[in-house]
């Protein structure tokens, strides 16, 4: 999949050149060399399955480098499949919940995600020091079939999602993620 900018963050880097994030010509984000984490937050339109995903992930594998949140343009639940398809490597987003944009507004994020088609539209105006971009991922909960069959799908949404945050969010090209995270 590829990625596509939205709204740019007033004075941020020409999001529609991956170049331009933080400096870095292929195009990944790099944490900020200014003081503290760099903040990511990860905007889906019901917060239940893909941010909630995202957010565990790179809170998990890369907290240390990063402030992880995610929210959603609509309140629901965490969908049980979503921390299911997680535990099974090894991170535990049982004790997270869904919320909205609303509940981040006091949060200076450097860096916001949408991660679904639905949210890029429907978002309102969301700034970010850093940038504002777009990264689509089909939505798991619109799976149907039996209870194996949808786990199926969440597991192969949170693999696309994994891999991109590796690409994106990890260290330097060719660097895997600390040796202690199973491989999705």
């Amino acid at each position: 999949m590829t990625s596509s900018p939205a709204a740019p963050a007033e004075s941020s880097p020409d999001i529609t050149d991956p170049s331009t994030a933080s400096g870095d010509p292929d195009g990944a984000v790099r944490p900020s060399t200014s003081e503290g984490p760099t903040t990511v937050v990860f905007v889906c339109t019901h917060n239940s399955a893909r941010s909630q995903m995202a957010e565990g992930y790179l809170r998990a594998t890369y907290g240390d480098r990063y402030d992880v949140y995610s929210a959603g343009t609509e309140k629901t639940h965490v969908r049980p499949l979503a921390i299911q398809a997680m535990e099974e490597i090894g991170i535990d987003i049982s004790g997270h919940t869904s919320k909205t944009l609303d509940a981040l507004q006091d949060v200076e994020k450097d860096y916001v995600v949408t991660v679904c088609d639905s949210a890029r539209e429907a978002c309102p105006v969301v700034r970010a020091r850093e940038m504002v971009f777009h990264q689509s991922f089909p939505d798991p909960s619109a799976a149907e079939g039996s209870d194996e069959e949808r786990l199926a799908v969440f597991r192969s949404v949170r693999d696309e999602l994994t891999n991109w945050i590796d690409r994106t969010f990890g260290g330097m090209p060719g660097e895997s993620p600390p040796a202690d995270r199973p491989a999705p």
